[in-house]
């Protein structure tokens, strides 16, 4: 298992290229890649060009950090045909873009819209006819967050839509911070994936559904939103002796393709320590 740090919470104070450096200070071995304007942007065409990529993947391997996995968030399910066609453009040049870097694993989101969910799950798979062949032939290992405000964020329906791909390459992530959002129930989740889970985040949330669901009160009443935090650990409601013991009991530790990812706006190694004591 590898653990990695997301360096987002960086992005405003760091240039693309100080990001590895900053990781290494605080005592990472590696780093998530995510969306940041210079390389792989949210929802649009990559900014890199061969030259930053190849800079980048120097100035991780002068740091000593190496990248556990690349995050692009682009709407390759989004029901909208336009959008979802740029977005599996956009996909082949982020794969191109992992393959360059040296790195064999990405992490995404389902990316479609849950007041849409039907037209969003066709558009989802129309785009792995596409992309699958590219994903395989380049030995590349998609593993999918089924995200809060998405047209899949139960857990339990996100294996089944990686299990309908039909294909070794794709996996599971499990977002703590987004528990309450994929059921609850996350022994049963993480038992079902078994080795597909590949990749999990590390961050407390508070459970949303608590005081009868009137923890979080929006107006007006019945508004379609989501809500969650990215907080340290022991600093919300996730149950964190159920989750590293339900990771110890599906051998997640003991696997060289998992990778557990701090997604917490303020470091917390310590916290990350208790995965593998």
């Amino acid at each position: 298992m590898k653990i990695a740090l997301d360096p987002t919470p960086f992005h405003h104070s760091h240039s693309l290229l100080e990001l590895p450096g900053v990781v290494a200070e605080l005592g990472y071995e590696y780093l998530q890649l995510t969306p940041h304007v210079d390389m792989i942007p949210f929802f649009n065409h990559p900014k890199a060009d061969d030259a930053l990529v190849a800079k980048f993947r120097k100035a991780c391997a002068d740091a000593g950090v190496g990248i556990a996995s690349v995050l692009p968030v682009l709407r390759w399910s989004g029901p909208d045909e336009d959008a979802r066609e740029a977005a599996v453009r956009y996909w082949k040049r982020a794969i191109q873009i992992t393959v360059d870097l040296g790195v064999n694993v990405m992490n995404t989101e389902f990316s479609g819209r849950p007041e849409k969910a039907e037209e969003s799950e066709r558009a989802f798979y129309r785009s792995m006819e596409e992309l699958v062949p590219i994903i395989e032939r380049e030995g590349i290992d998609v593993r999918i967050d089924p995200h809060p405000d998405d047209f899949v964020e139960d857990g339990l329906a996100a294996i089944r839509m990686i299990r309908g791909i039909n294909s070794k390459n794709f996996g599971l992530v499990y977002v703590a911070c987004h528990t309450y959002h994929m059921g609850g129930n996350m022994l049963e989740i993480m038992r079902t994936a078994g080795d597909m889970l590949r990749l999990v985040h590390v961050a407390d949330t508070m459970d949303h559904h608590a005081s009868h669901g009137l923890r979080y009160i929006t107006n007006p009443p019945g508004n379609a939103v989501r809500v969650h935090q990215h907080l340290k650990i022991g600093d919300g409601d996730v149950d964190w002796d159920e989750f590293f013991g339900g990771l110890a009991e599906i051998g997640f530790y003991d696997r060289d393709d998992t990778v557990m990812e701090g997604r917490v706006c303020r470091c917390n190694p310590s916290g990350l320590a208790r995965a593998n004591p």
